[in-house]
């Protein structure tokens, strides 16, 4: 599991450290890993040019010890300082003494083999100040290096409200930011490589699964199961206009884990047409017999309203997507608040606004795509539900305020029904018994690994190819 602390957990556990260790101790550990890390991304340290944007709180002071070793080593720094009576002096210091110099010269920036911001750190709040804004858009030819976090990213958020510095590797200290795994923030970090600091850090509010976490939550039948044990998903999607989306969530759904696939709605006929192993009525889910979990809204049109509340009306969790997220938003959060089984909601940005909407809060896609984490929180408590918050960073949030990020996919995902297949998918992993939380993060996982293994080198696909691809996925993360 990676894990992402807020900036306050982070200040708190460096000042518990600080008060053990020699002063300047954890700077120093900092910096020696930065260094380190920068020397492997240079051909070779000696003769090489190295520019240090230095600001003035201690991100400036980890990346001038750095530039210091760096120095000592053989290359050539130089030091922009953007507030010169208020930069770090011990890193100063050590650069000076270690042969780097200090410069005014912006250009520098651009002539560089590599640069080191440190120009804000994990402190910072809102766009770049004045003075180093004009880095952002300035073109540059060497390896930008961030120190901790991109400057103008806001950490606790991955927020950017203007300008930021669009860095090539992130080297950040003692555990991973939520800034640098959440867009649009991630997007400026480039590749995030960790430097332990051995910081005692108390249970982190965002985490990232792995492979391994990823296969051991993965069901497996018992030498006992049956279909029924194994687990039974309700798939309430479909209409005479939008058939395939039933096709799609169906074939998801055949890929997640359950022993059985129960089909209703009107699409019957060209689900068992395409998928023969589905069990198919038309009656609606109060009448469809029994499931673990129910998946509405997929392609379900006019006749989602009514699908929505008859598996709301069920004792299983529910899954609402597409058609039936937006019937909810027309509703409000009511039918999902103080639900005895669980809801998992599944927006994209802007049916996520309109969810929000049901809340009273007047927003549009675009501030959600921006303000990822605070959306899908902010719908978790008002809804009573886990929200999974598609994206190009998937944020998946529950109502108790635990938070999963997942960035396996691929941009060639962005394909009509891709979602409905991962609906099917989640859905499936309910019934099977995980809770919301983890099939939600599962599902994301094997469907953006699905994805990449559709496209290849990167190529157009289907939803279909995404759907035939959850297989070999599944068998390679267990293999």
């Amino acid at each position: 599991m990676r894990f992402a602390h807020r900036v306050d957990q982070v200040r708190a556990a460096e000042a518990e450290s600080m008060a053990r260790l020699p002063d300047g101790a954890l700077m120093q550990r900092a910096a020696a890993g930065l260094a380190a890390t920068c020397a492997g991304l240079l051909p070779r340290v000696y003769g090489s040019r190295v520019v240090v944007l230095a600001g003035s709180g201690d991100n400036g002071g980890d990346a001038l010890f750095a530039a210091a070793r760096l120095a000592r080593r053989g290359a050539r720094v130089e030091a922009l300082l953007l507030d010169p009576a208020r930069a770090h002096a011990g890193g100063l210091a050590a650069l000076l003494a270690a042969g780097g110099r200090v410069t005014e010269d912006q250009g520098a920036f651009g002539r560089a083999d590599l640069v080191l911001d440190g120009i804000v750190g994990i402190g910072g709040r809102g766009p770049l100040r004045p003075a180093a804004a004009p880095f952002a858009g300035m073109p540059r030819r060497g390896t930008v290096v961030a120190v901790d976090i991109p400057s103008g990213v806001d950490p606790d958020t991955g927020e950017v409200a203007g300008a930021a510095l669009r860095a090539d590797v992130t080297v950040c200290f003692g555990t991973h930011k939520p800034g640098l795994l959440i867009d649009p923030g991630a997007q400026y970090a480039g590749v995030v490589h960790l430097v332990g600091l051995g910081l005692d850090l108390p249970p982190a509010p965002v985490e990232v699964l792995q492979r391994a976490d990823v296969a051991a939550l993965l069901p497996a039948p018992g030498a006992e199961s049956d279909k029924y044990r194994r687990g039974v998903v309700g798939i309430a999607a479909g209409s005479a206009t939008y058939p395939g989306a039933a096709v799609l969530a169906v074939a998801g759904a055949l890929y997640g884990g359950a022993g059985a696939v129960r089909y209703t709605g009107h699409a019957a006929a060209e689900v068992v047409r395409r998928h023969p192993e589905a069990l198919v009525t038309e009656d609606g889910p109060a009448r469809a017999g029994r499931v673990q979990a129910w998946v509405v809204g997929p392609g379900g049109g006019a006749g989602a309203a009514d699908a929505l509340r008859e598996a709301l009306d069920s004792a299983v969790p529910v899954l609402v997507d597409a058609d039936a997220l937006t019937e909810l938003a027309r509703t409000g959060p009511e039918p999902t608040l103080g639900r005895a089984a669980p809801v998992l909601l599944t927006p994209h940005a802007g049916e996520a606004a309109r969810l929000l909407a049901g809340l009273g809060e007047d927003t549009g896609a675009e501030e959600v795509a921006a303000h990822r984490l605070r959306s899908a929180r902010r719908l978790a408590a008002g809804y009573g539900a886990t929200v999974l918050l598609k994206g190009s960073s998937t944020v998946i949030a529950d109502p108790g305020g635990r938070v999963r990020v997942n960035r396996t996919g691929t941009g060639w995902l962005g394909t009509a029904g891709s979602g409905d297949v991962l609906a099917g998918l989640a859905g499936s992993l309910l019934a099977t018994g995980l809770a919301p939380l983890d099939a939600a993060s599962v599902a994301a996982h094997l469907h953006g690994l699905a994805g990449r293994r559709a496209a290849g080198p990167g190529a157009p696909i289907t939803a279909l190819d995404i759907a035939a691809a959850l297989h070999p996925t599944w068998a390679a993360l267990v293999g």
